[in-house]
């Protein structure tokens, strides 16, 4: 019991700090522009994605940086709907540059997204890759939010993504992805590389080609996060941006089932962590499974004022991680919050362990 008790007091010590660290730290600051403004590339992967690339356009279509500045590429990984056709309805008229590229060849080691975005660093012209997906709708200061980090030695810079959408279910996912990024982001403001989100991200051209490019990599299902263990192997630095100007918003995963199927090629990548960070995780998903013993040894009068400790940190976190990213913090999801997490904690878990393919847009992998 008493190694329990100091189990539980220890996840608290460290979310606390965590969000203290986190709530006090201003993280990389912005500077001046570079003048004159350079041109940048657009790059988006996209399979089957005729319900969503509207919207994820018309933003791109929206940003306040010159549009004859951007050049936008779409690469259109052989889908089966009119994924092409609709982006291509949706961009007329642009000022910049717009093309569609259909993915027809395997390039090297590259497969599913990486090998679609292997095809556009190459067709790109620019010396500046910003990454989005077609489910986004990134903010119109996205292109200058990102560029204003830039400096020599700085190989990637990600920017912050919220989940958004109408149902408790999806503001859930919301909430769970930017409490999660607030964690990230206090890991990552005490120098330790953590990840990059490749939905939000600037990769500069000297970076990417320095790793030798996706076909060069080893495959991953969480090819963002490969892409940036090169670039910090090879000794380039990194920003990761808490900031609202460059707040993306992503489409929610309608069901329990697509929830689980992304979590899970979440945690191949964190496969790959340093140790030091996996047995981090570990302790920070290890909590319920503390708290039913806790109920079973104590009773569920202790385990319920433990749970409402957690509920009160967390909800600090949650306040912080809203704030600092310009939103109105939903604080009175957080009891929901906590059934959520559960089951989401308990479901992985054995998800994970089942021996099933990694899926995305429809393919499997191993």
């Amino acid at each position: 019991m008493l190694v329990l008790l100091l189990l539980l007091a220890g996840w608290f010590l460290i979310l606390a700090a965590s969000t203290l660290l986190f709530a006090t730290r201003s993280g990389s600051q912005p500077h001046p522009l570079p003048t004159p403004l350079p041109r940048v590339s657009v790059l988006i992967a996209a399979r089957n994605e005729e319900a969503t690339i509207v919207r994820c356009l018309t933003a791109i279509r929206q940003l306040d940086y010159p549009a004859q500045l951007l050049e936008v590429l779409l690469g259109d990984d052989a889908s089966t709907d009119a994924t092409s056709a609709v982006a291509i309805r949706v961009m007329q008229g642009f000022a910049g540059s717009f093309r569609v590229l259909p993915i027809q060849e395997t390039l090297g080691q590259a497969r599913g997204k990486a090998n679609v975005l292997a095809h556009l660093t190459k067709a790109a012209t620019t010396d500046f890759f910003f990454i989005t997906d077609a489910d986004i709708a990134v903010p119109r200061t996205w292109i200058q939010g990102l560029l204003a980090h830039t400096a020599p030695q700085v190989g990637t810079i990600t920017g912050l993504t919220l989940v958004e959408g109408p149902r408790i279910f999806h503001q859930l996912q919301g909430l769970d992805w930017l409490m999660s990024l607030g964690l990230v982001q206090a890991v990552s403001d005490l120098g330790q590389p953590v990840t990059a989100m490749g939905n939000n991200m600037l990769i500069t051209r000297t970076a990417y080609e320095a790793t030798g490019g996706y076909e060069q990599l080893p495959f991953s299902v969480t090819e963002d996060y490969e892409l940036f263990r090169a670039t910090i192997r090879l000794g380039f630095d990194y920003r990761i941006i808490f900031r609202p100007e460059v707040l993306a918003i992503s489409l929610p995963m309608r069901t329990l089932g697509n929830l689980l199927h992304q979590r899970r090629r979440w945690t191949r990548g964190m496969e790959s962590l340093p140790w030091w960070l996996r047995v981090g995780l570990l302790y920070y998903a290890g909590f319920y499974p503390m708290l039913v013993v806790l109920a079973w040894l104590a009773g569920p009068a202790v385990a319920g004022l433990v749970l409402a400790i957690k509920i009160v940190l967390q909800g600090a976190l949650a306040s912080v991680s809203f704030r600092r990213a310009g939103r109105r913090p939903p604080l009175w999801l957080m009891p929901l919050f906590e059934l959520y997490s559960f089951v989401l904690t308990f479901t992985l878990t054995t998800f994970r362990l089942l021996p099933l393919s990694f899926e995305w847009k429809g393919r499997r992998y191993k």
